[in-house]
């Protein structure tokens, strides 16, 4: 299980500031420590838990970056053109033990091996043939379209650290260094449910104060994304006693538990009770919006014969509200995510964009709205801010493109100001 401890996530105050959550995640939470080796065709989305060297140079050797002539640099005339005689041809894959001779060129094709004696490719388009002579011009310089062996990679070099979640580009360079299987993390287990009485499942009967879950759903898909084995454990009642069996239940076997709904303070919010009673419920209020009620922890598992009396699994509680659950998710459970998964952690770069409309909030809070771009009149892109933007309104997710990041000491944009654009695609990848 995750290596976890009760004051893990130790924080005092009132607000925990997202910059402050992201810190004690990173200092006080260690990965998974279970490794596995795993295909390369297998491995996409999986965390590397070694750095990776290349065993070879890459290229192997050198090879001509075009079709085209390979010649010396010192037989070209400074001055005016260059008459050579074509002495062999060399194509991709053939054996380059050809020798080229003073006053030669040889035919020579896009990623055949460079034969001895050779320094420099003209392209085939910039030169004039006549028979078994080529006249090459003045001007190209030495080493023109000739690629250098191990100007991408010197073997030796470490390509790929530890913790790099592995996507296609990664895939292709571990294959072109001859790479078949790498040493991975395993995958992290992640329980979700849902509570709340008003709430059923999608396809059920439902009542006239019921909703469909949306949430779990939700939820489910980000994990997936982000390559956690998802058990769905439904839809759980407002019962305080059952809340605490089932969560007792899933830290045995899980890394993390994810709830959606009863963190808050009202009445009928029995989760956070739940947690406190097996487990310790470290913080749970950050200083975001939507998403304010966000509960982190860490929960006893219920004793299992083949594991640990004293296993258990971290916690998250996300709010009720489809929108603050994806926030929250994004902005507070992935980085967490990231960290239990050994992966390094996502540095997310807003990209500045021209606000459409005016904005104002309160100092010492960090702000998501949601947007849609456009290019203006001008040429300039600019965000128009979604016409509703309760945290209940799933629509303002499915029709922009992705929320603008206020930060704490801002507190009013007007028309016209620069604002830092996060795509939907970076913040769920």
């Amino acid at each position: 299980m995750a290596q976890l401890t009760d004051d893990c996530f130790a924080f005092s105050g009132a607000l925990l500031p997202l910059p402050e959550m992201e810190r004690l995640i990173a200092e006080r939470i260690a990965p998974v420590s279970e490794t596995e080796r795993v295909a390369l065709r297998s491995a996409r989305g999986r965390v590397t838990a070694n750095d990776i060297k290349a065993p070879v140079d890459l290229p192997p050797f050198d090879n001509s970056a075009v079709d085209g002539y390979a010649v010396r640099h010192a037989d070209l005339d400074a001055n005016g053109d260059t008459t050579l005689a074509v002495s062999g041809r060399l194509t991709a894959g053939a054996r380059a033990d050809l020798t080229l001779g003073s006053k030669q060129a040889i035919r020579i094709f896009t990623g055949a091996a460079m034969p001895a004696g050779a320094d420099t490719v003209y392209m085939q388009e910039d030169v004039a043939v006549d028979g078994d002579k080529v006249t090459v011009p003045k001007g190209l310089a030495l080493g023109a379209n000739r690629r250098l062996a191990g100007e991408d990679v010197a073997a030796g070099r470490i390509v790929l650290p530890a913790g790099t979640v592995l996507e296609a580009q990664h895939i292709a360079l571990l294959a072109a260094l001859g790479i078949v299987d790498v040493e991975v993390r395993r995958r992290l287990k992640v329980a979700i449910f849902s509570t709340g009485d008003e709430v059923v499942e999608p396809g059920a009967a439902r009542g006239g104060a019921a909703i469909f879950d949306s949430n779990r759903y939700l939820i489910s898909a980000l994990l997936e994304q982000l390559g956690a084995v998802v058990t769905d454990l439904g839809i759980l009642r407002d019962d305080p006693a059952e809340l605490s069996r089932a969560l007792a239940k899933a830290a045995a076997w899980h890394d993390l538990i994810i709830t959606s709904g009863g963190v808050s303070t009202g009445d009928a919010d029995y989760v956070r009770a739940a947690v406190e009673k097996i487990g310790s419920l470290v913080f749970w209020r950050i200083a975001i919006k939507p998403g304010r009620p966000v509960a982190m922890g860490v929960i006893r598992a219920a004793p299992r014969k083949d594991y640990a009396a004293n296993a258990g699994a971290a916690f998250c509680g996300l709010p009720g509200n489809p929108v603050a659950v994806f926030v929250t998710f994004v902005r507070v459970v992935k980085p967490l995510l990231l960290r239990l998964s050994g992966a390094r952690p996502q540095v997310l770069l807003p990209l500045p964009v021209r606000s459409a409309f005016a904005y104002k909030k309160k100092k010492d809070r960090r702000e998501y709205v949601r947007v849609a771009l456009r290019r203006a009149a001008d040429g300039e892109i600019e965000a128009v801010k979604h016409p509703q933007d309760g945290a209940g309104i799933l629509t303002s997710l499915t029709e922009t493109d992705g929320l603008l990041e206020f930060p704490e000491d801002l507190t009013s944009i007007a028309p016209g100001d620069r604002v830092g654009f996060l795509s939907f695609a970076a913040l769920m990848g």
